[in-house]
C-alpha cells in the first residue's frame, strides 16, 4: 500500500514521535510505502506532499513540532475542496490516509470516511479534550511546562506581594489549568465548565495573602465570569468557526487589583505550552498510537481512531471520538476546590 500521513490543527510534543512509529513499522514490517502531506489538510487539497522514508523520520523522536507542518485548512470550506483531496490522492497513487489531530482535524477524517475515503485517525491535542480516549499526546507535556512556570511564579510573587494570574490553554476544557493548578499549588483554578464569581475569586486571593502568602490563579483562556463572556483578540472565525481567545487573564488581573489593592499580574503561557521536547510519557504513548494506526490501516480498519482505554490501546469509530467534547466534570474541580484560598 501506499500511505499517506498527514497532522492537522495546533501543533503539539510527540506528533514526530507518531510520525517514526507508523514509518518505521510499516516499511519493516509491512512493506508499505509512505508520503507525506504538508501543512495539515491543505496538503491533499493542494497537492502538497513531502517523501516520507525511514531515512525522513531518523532523529524525529524528541523533536516538538511536527516535520509535516500544519494548518487549520479545512477541505469543506473550500470550493471543491473534498474534489480536490480526491484527485490528489488518485495522482499521488495513495491508498488511504493517517490523519494526525484534534477534533477538528479528525472531525474531517470522519466526514471523508463516510464519503469513501479510507482514513485512520490518531488523537492529538494538549487540551486532552477528544471523547473516547483516557489521554492524548501532547497533554503531558503541556501540563509539565505549565505546572514548572506555576513553580517558579510562586518565588517571584513572594518576593514582591504579588497576585499571579496565569493563563493557560483550554478554549472549552480545562484539563490543563487542573492539572497544572494542582500540581503547582494553586490557590484558585478557573475552567471553562463552569463560570466564576470575580467576587469569589477577590476572596481566594485575600484569604491567601492574611496567610502572609502571594496567591497564584491558574484560568484557562476560555474561562468565563458569571456575568460575562469569553475574553477574545478580535473577532475572526477561522475555517473551523473558532474565535481566537486571549486576554482573560489580563482581565482577571486588573479586577484583583482593582478589588484588592494589591499588586497582581498576568502571565500567559500561551504558545511555550506547545514547544519543546515531547515528556517520556507523551514520547510512549505516541509511539504506540502509530503502531497501532498502522496496524489499524494494514488490516483495512479505516473509519478508526486509535485510543488509550486503561494502559490497552483500542479502535474505536471516528464518530464516537469527535460526537462530544470530554470536559472537566464537576466532580473533579470539586477535588480542587479543598485547596482554594
Amino acid at each position: 500500500m501506499r500511505i499517506g500521513v498527514l497532522t492537522g490543527g495546533g501543533d503539539c510534543p510527540g506528533l514526530n514521535a507518531v510520525i517514526r512509529a507508523v514509518v518505521r513499522k510499516g516499511v519493516g514490517e509491512y512493506g508499505h510505502e509512505f508520503i507525506g502531506f504538508r501543512d495539515g489538510w491543505r496538503g491533499p487539497v493542494e497537492n502538497k506532499t513531502t517523501p516520507l522514508g525511514v531515512a525522513e523520520v531518523r532523529g524525529i523522536l524528541p523533536r516538538g513540532g511536527t516535520i509535516l507542518r500544519s494548518s487549520r485548512t479545512n477541505p469543506f470550506k473550500v470550493d471543491g475542496g473534498v474534489d480536490k483531496v480526491r484527485a490528489t490522492l488518485a495522482d499521488r497513487g495513495v491508498d488511504a490516509l493517517i490523519a494526525i489531530g484534534g477534533e477538528d482535524t479528525l472531525g474531517v477524517a470522519k466526514r471523508l470516511t463516510d464519503l469513501g475515503i479510507p482514513v485512520v485517525g490518531v488523537p492529538k491535542t494538549i487540551d486532552n479534550d477528544l471523547n473516547a480516549t483516557d489521554y492524548t499526546f501532547g497533554f503531558d507535556t503541556a501540563v509539565n511546562i505549565a505546572s514548572e512556570a506555576i513553580d517558579r511564579l510562586h518565588t517571584t510573587a513572594e518576593s514582591h506581594h504579588r497576585c499571579v494570574v496565569v493563563e493557560v490553554m483550554g478554549r472549552h476544557a480545562g484539563w490543563i489549568a487542573l492539572h497544572s493548578g494542582l500540581a503547582g499549588g494553586a490557590n484558585v483554578i478557573l475552567v471553562p465548565e463552569q463560570r466564576f464569581d470575580v467576587s469569589q475569586v477577590v476572596a481566594y486571593v485575600e484569604s491567601r495573602f492574611e496567610t502572609d502568602y502571594s496567591p497564584i490563579v491558574v484560568v484557562a483562556e476560555g474561562a468565563q465570569p458569571t456575568e460575562g463572556d469569553m475574553v477574545t483578540q478580535n473577532g475572526e472565525l477561522d475555517a473551523f468557526g473558532h474565535v481566537r481567545l486571549g486576554g482573560i487573564g489580563q482581565w482577571l488581573s486588573d479586577q484583583i487589583e482593582k478589588q484588592t489593592g494589591k499588586e497582581s499580574r498576568a502571565v500567559v503561557l500561551g504558545h511555550v505550552q506547545r514547544g519543546g521536547t515531547p515528556t517520556a510519557f507523551d514520547r510512549v504513548l505516541a509511539t504506540r498510537f502509530g503502531l497501532h494506526a498502522i496496524d489499524a490501516v494494514h488490516e483495512g480498519d479505516f473509519g478508526k481512531m486509535v485510543a488509550l482505554r486503561g494502559t490497552d490501546i483500542v479502535r474505536v469509530p471516528l464518530a464516537e471520538a469527535t460526537s462530544e467534547l470530554k470536559t472537566v466534570p464537576a466532580e473533579r474541580l470539586a477535588e480542587a476546590e479543598v485547596f482554594f484560598g
